[in-house]
C-alpha cells in the first residue's frame, strides 16, 4: 500500500520540481555541463523573455494594488471667465500638483514612478507620460494638442498651459484616475452647445484635416460634434485651422 501511495505522488512531485526550474537554473546547469554556444544563447534569450514577462506581471500587480488605494481626486481649482464672444465659462478641475500630491505616496509604496517627455511640431505639443516599476517594466501614454494661445497668452505661456493640461490628462489616463465630477472644460449657462451652423463648420474642418473624430470629441468632452461647448467653439476652429495650415505647409 505504501508503495502505491509513493507511485501516485511521483507525477505530482515531478511536476512541482519542473515548475521550480527557472531559465537561470537551466542556464547554470548548461554551463556546468559544457553545453555549446548555440544552446547557451537560446537559454540566455529564454532567460531574458522570462524576466521581461515577470517584470510585466509585477507592473500589472503594482498598478492594480495602487489603483485600489487611489482616492477620487478633488477638483481644487475654479475657472471662471468671459470669452471674446461674451459667453461666460465656468468649471472646476483638479490641478496637476493636486494629482501628484495625492498619488505620489501610493505610487512610491508600490514601486511605481512617473515622468514626462515632450515633443513639438508647429502649433502643437505632444506629452508622453512614462510610468515605470522597480522591476524594470514600463508603459507610455501619449496625447497631442494645439498650443493654447487663448486669453492673450504669448507663445511660451501657450506651450506651458497645454503642457500642464496634457501632463494631467496623460497621467490620469495612464493610471485610470477619476475626479469627483468630470466637468473639466464644459461650458456654463445650462451647458450651451454650438449652433447647427457652427457644428457644420467644425465637421467640414474635421473632414478637410482628416482629423480623428474620436480624439477630437474626447478633447472637447463632447459625445458628438453638435455637443461641443459653445464657449470652446473658437478654440476648436483655431485648432483645426492650425492643423490645416500645417498640412498645407508640408505639401
Amino acid at each position: 500500500m505504501n508503495n502505491l501511495k509513493t507511485i501516485e505522488h511521483e507525477p505530482q512531485a515531478q511536476a512541482q520540481s519542473l515548475a521550480t526550474i527557472t531559465p537561470s537554473a537551466m542556464l547554470a546547469r548548461a554551463i556546468e555541463s559544457g553545453a555549446g554556444i548555440d544552446v547557451l544563447e537560446k537559454l540566455m534569450a529564454l532567460q531574458e523573455r522570462w524576466e521581461a514577462n515577470n517584470a510585466r506581471k509585477a507592473f500589472d500587480a503594482a498598478i492594480s494594488a495602487a489603483k485600489a488605494e487611489m482616492p477620487i481626486l478633488a477638483k481644487n481649482k475654479l475657472v471662471d471667465f468671459v470669452g471674446p464672444s461674451g459667453k461666460r465659462t465656468t468649471y472646476k478641475h483638479e490641478t496637476l500638483d493636486e494629482v501628484v500630491r495625492t498619488i505620489q505616496p501610493i505610487m512610491a509604496k508600490h514601486g511605481l514612478d512617473t515622468r514626462f517627455r515632450t515633443a513639438s511640431a508647429p502649433g502643437f505639443l505632444t506629452v508622453v507620460c512614462h510610468v515605470s516599476h522597480v522591476d524594470g517594466y514600463s508603459e507610455d501614454n501619449t496625447l497631442t494638442a494645439p498650443v493654447d494661445l487663448s486669453g492673450n497668452k504669448n507663445a511660451i505661456q501657450g506651450i506651458g498651459s497645454v503642457q500642464t493640461y496634457l501632463q494631467r490628462y496623460t497621467l490620469k489616463a495612464a493610471l485610470g484616475l477619476a475626479a469627483s465630477d468630470d466637468d473639466d472644460g464644459r461650458a456654463a449657462g445650462g451647458g450651451s452647445v454650438v449652433s447647427n451652423a457652427e457644428a457644420d463648420q467644425l465637421r467640414a474642418l474635421l473632414t478637410e484635416t482628416r482629423s480623428n473624430l474620436d480624439a477630437f470629441l474626447k478633447y472637447f468632452h463632447a459625445p458628438s460634434v453638435s455637443d461641443v461647448p459653445a464657449a470652446r467653439f473658437e478654440e476648436a476652429v483655431r485648432m483645426l485651422q492650425t492643423k490645416k495650415q500645417t498640412m498645407g505647409e508640408q505639401r
